[in-house]
């Protein structure tokens, strides 16, 4: 939106369009994230539907690799929602009020919803789910893959690879939970 001269711009102004621009960014990528855990689930049923109909268990093999890139990407924008949410928060916020003069906390529900009883439990349920998904399917695809008749040394060490790369992945779910 282009701005005239005889336009009144103030700084205020400007912090709420940035507030509703990062709040609609926020949206988007809670949105993507959460369906990036569908997107998982439905590669990863593929996989081994495919795999039990035709037998070539090194196809397994793929169900990490998916887990692997969902899960990075589904961890970037989890970050960067949070990130939105503590710019909001510690930065924005305390910025508009100060310019309005406002006797208390703007954007309340940046503080409020992180004091609600229960978040503790229901950030480490998430924890949970997001490990089973992008840790312990892709380990049981790749127990799965060692364990059958068909193993090749090439693919053992790309199997290998793979699980360093999801303990990874792993740890930095975890390493994300304590927020």
């Amino acid at each position: 939106m282009p701005v005239t001269p005889t336009d009144d711009v103030t700084e205020s102004k400007i912090l709420l369009i940035e507030y509703d621009r990062l709040k609609e960014e926020q949206k988007t990528r809670i949105g993507f994230r959460d369906n990036l855990l569908y997107f998982t689930l439905a590669g990863a049923t593929a996989v081994v539907t495919v795999t039990v109909q035709s037998g070539q268990f090194r196809l397994l093999l793929s169900v990490p690799a998916i887990c692997l890139i969902l899960g990075w990407t589904y961890l970037v924008n989890d970050e960067k929602v949070s990130a939105i949410s503590y710019y909001v928060r510690d930065q924005l916020g305390p910025r508009l009020g100060e310019l309005a003069a406002v006797n208390g906390t703007v954007f309340g529900w940046e503080v409020y919803h992180r004091s609600v009883a229960g978040r503790t439990m229901r950030k480490r349920l998430q924890t949970a789910v997001d490990l089973s998904a992008y840790l312990v399917l892709p380990m049981v695809c790749t127990t799965a893959f060692w364990c059958s008749p068909t193993v090749q040394p090439l693919l053992v060490l790309t199997s290998l690879a793979q699980t360093l790369a999801l303990i990874v992945l792993g740890w930095q779910f975890l390493r994300r939970a304590e927020r």
